[in-house]
């Protein structure tokens, strides 16, 4: 069948895609491309065929099934690893956001044979809704990079950073297998900037009972955690209950409103990282060992790290000081037996050798700007007129994105455009300032229209891609490589 597969492609002039070739039954099956862009080629005939929706061609024996959401479903039911799954604990992950739904090939290429799981569709609601994409369309494109991929090692999907239960509610009941319970709207800030008297004062405002217990559990108490030691006194520990109870509350809630009735199993990721101050080892002690106690159970913990982990651009801090934090927060998290998150993981080169090192190789980083820094990149390699008018655009709406996110790029230090020849255009995306500049604007480049209502970049830059498949592949490989060699995971 797989022959006879070839044999219509080929006469037809469609590529086929190799490693997708696949059967069940009585159909051969396979990822194919035409002048109208890629689709499913079923040969044959059986249960599997019958259900593709299609048109039926060759005088009969084949069908041409467009990449819909009905036939990603197909897929997934008949060759089961094509859909996510829960990774687990004992293997180290990399959350590969893909905000355009084309990188999924070329980041299963970069993480094929490595000792690395991929989670593949990791989006937020922000990204939702500045690419205008949903998470069935990210989780479709998932899925059909790894039948195009022929990727049997599993993979997973993350409902990034989700704060609302009707979000929640949906990534899960559309098959994520992660999610990333995001507690910065329960985590009081105000706190950080308080003195002594005005901690005790809000503390006093909880429940004698709440009081009571954190106090009995931690108060005057060292706990050690392999060769580190996390200790108590008072004042810290009502800090900590300031900042943090009502989130591991909201946590507890979560974990059994929506994990527990799941039936099935989910990698559930805390993040508490989105605070004005870094996470303390010992509130990350307290934050886990009362999720232990409650019966949660979750898959990693992204605390909040010194320094500054920004958009696209390597670590900024004292990596002594990260290092000596890093190894407490590792213990922590092996104490209680999950995987430290990084998150905003990308590019974060000087770092990666000592997350390596000190979680042992079990670990969750989380990138996905970068992919999209990569296609972008790519344009300005082989279409420099599109890269030009973009990265005109950027700048004169950068104040839009920065209300999203928070970067120390300096605009007067990017080169003048106009006295940039073409060749030396991809080479913006490896100063820090044009990349930043680029990373916080996709949402406003994919979206940009002209007063007919007709796309200003967008629909060049998916067809640049299109036609350099290979390239844009070619430069995830390497940069995605970069960081996994960094990470120990080459």
């Amino acid at each position: 069948m797989a022959a006879a597969l070839k044999q219509i492609a080929a006469s037809s002039g469609w590529k086929v895609y190799d490693k997708s070739l696949d059967a069940h039954g009585g159909t051969a099956l396979a990822m194919v491309r035409g002048k109208e862009g890629k689709f499913l080629l079923a040969v044959g005939e059986g249960e599997l065929f019958e259900e593709l929706d299609g048109t039926v061609i060759a005088e009969g024996e084949a069908k041409a099934a467009p990449l819909t959401h009905d036939n990603r479903k197909v897929l997934n039911r008949y060759f089961p690893y094509t859909a996510p799954r829960a990774l687990g604990t004992e293997i180290a992950t990399i959350g590969l956001g893909d905000r355009l739904g084309i990188a999924g090939p070329g980041q299963l290429q970069a993480v094929k044979g490595k000792k690395i799981w991929p989670v593949l569709a990791q989006q937020s609601i922000r990204e939702l809704h500045l690419t205008g994409r949903s998470y069935e369309e990210v989780l479709d494109a998932a899925c059909y990079a790894v039948f195009q991929e022929g990727f049997r090692d599993g993979f997973g999907a993350d409902g990034d950073h989700l704060k609302a239960e009707a979000d929640i509610e949906l990534a899960l009941r559309l098959g994520f297998t992660m999610l990333t319970l995001d507690c910065s709207e329960h985590i009081d800030n105000d706190v950080a900037s308080m003195d002594g008297g005005q901690i005790r004062q809000a503390y006093e405002t909880y429940p004698s009972a709440i009081r009571e217990r954190y106090e009995q559990r931690y108060s005057g108490k060292t706990f050690a955690i392999g060769e580190e030691s996390i200790a108590f006194d008072a004042g810290t520990l009502q800090g900590y209950v300031c900042i943090y109870s009502k989130a591991i509350d909201f946590m507890e809630r979560i974990y059994n409103t929506y994990i527990v009735p799941a039936g099935r199993e989910i990698d559930f990721e805390i993040s508490i990282d989105e605070t004005l101050t870094p996470t303390d080892p010992a509130a990350h002690f307290m934050v886990a060992q009362e999720l232990r106690e409650r019966g949660v159970h979750i898959y990693s913990m992204a605390p909040r790290f010194c320094g500054e982990f920004q958009k696209g651009i390597d670590y900024i801090g004292d990596l002594g000081q990260f290092e000596q934090e890093l190894k407490v927060h590792a213990a922590i998290a092996d104490h209680f037996g999950y995987k430290l998150s990084i998150h905003s993981g990308s590019d974060k080169f000087s770092v990666f050798p000592i997350i390596g090192k000190h979680t042992s190789g079990r670990f969750h980083v989380k990138t996905a700007g970068t992919n999209w820094l990569e296609a972008v990149r790519t344009v300005a390699q082989v279409n420099p007129t599109l890269y030009r008018r973009m990265h005109a655009y950027a700048l004169e709406h950068v104040e839009e994105a920065l209300a999203y996110y928070h970067v120390s790029m300096k605009l007067e230090e990017i080169a003048p455009l106009d006295r940039t020849p073409d060749e030396q255009l991809p080479a913006y995306i490896e100063e820090d300032n044009a990349r930043q500049l680029i990373h916080i604007t996709y949402g406003l480049l994919l979206q940009a229209q002209d007063e007919q209502g007709k796309s200003l970049f967008k629909t060049e830059f998916y067809e640049t891609l299109d036609r350099q498949e290979e390239a844009y592949a070619e430069a995830l490989r390497g940069h995605i490589g970069r960081h996994l060699e960094l990470l120990g995971k080459s």
